[in-house]
């Protein structure tokens, strides 16, 4: 389940980057690279009426990446523990078998002859 929303995630990032570079701004934007401005706007439906559907497909767009991403953040929080990264490295440092040998006494080696 988690990769088909991978899946549709990845294909709304490229609709939602295709939309919004298509947009013409002060600019011209890539609208104008694709033929000039009359093109664009008999392609979605007119001159005045594109600015408006792109910009509702836009914000359709944005909502529907918004929602995959949390319904993605929420499936993958229930594998993960509650604690933090530094707990959980400072954890397995811990556990590691080098931690479990001998520790050397902290007072300093009596040398013969003293």
């Amino acid at each position: 389940m988690y990769t088909v929303f991978i899946i549709l995630f990845i294909l709304v990032c490229v609709l939602l980057t295709f939309v919004i570079l298509i947009q013409s701004s002060k600019g011209g934007g890539l609208a104008g690279s694709f033929g000039g401005m009359d093109t664009m706007g008999t392609l979605f439906g007119g001159g005045r009426g594109s600015a408006p559907f792109l910009q509702k497909l836009t914000m359709i767009l944005a909502a529907v990446f918004l929602a995959i991403a949390l319904v993605m953040g929420f499936m993958t929080r229930g594998g993960v523990s509650s604690q933090s990264l530094v707990e959980q490295e400072r954890d397995r440092l811990n556990s590691s078998p080098a931690r479990t040998l001998p520790q050397v006494p902290d007072q300093p080696a009596q040398t013969p002859g003293n």
